[in-house]
């Protein structure tokens, strides 16, 4: 059975960092791209960041670009999301995507695998 599972979600003030950990268990996802999304309360779920299987460069959204930090480890099967300099607008559950095959994908219909997600509340 396939899961992916994130963690490190939390409350923090504005101006502080989290790191976001989604480990896959089920089979390697070695071969595509993995994203992370978010999704507000009341909101539709959007695209924060992806990265290509060989973990060589990310893109990001451009409200988390130069804050935000992806990054994978294909030997544990994960990827990360180091956040900087947190808003109170980044508030929000966090999901952790997978493709099968691929490359970076902005879209939240491209990925085939997702996790629960993690919530991150930014207090001002």
């Amino acid at each position: 059975q396939v899961q992916l599972v994130e963690s490190g979600g939390g409350l923090v003030q504005a101006g502080g960092s989290l790191t976001l950990s989604c480990d896959a268990s089920g089979r390697t996802f070695a071969g595509g791209a993995m994203g992370w999304f978010r999704q507000a309360l009341g909101k539709e779920r959007e695209f924060v960041a992806t990265i290509t299987w060989r973990g060589t460069s990310g893109v990001y959204a451009d409200s988390v670009r130069g804050r935000f930090t992806i990054s994978r480890d294909n030997t544990k099967n994960a990827v990360y999301l180091q956040m900087n300099s947190l808003k109170v607008e980044d508030t929000a559950v966090y999901y952790c995507a997978a493709k099968l095959f691929g490359g970076r994908d902005t879209s939240t219909s491209a990925y085939d695998y997702w996790g629960q997600g993690t919530q991150v509340t930014v207090s001002s």
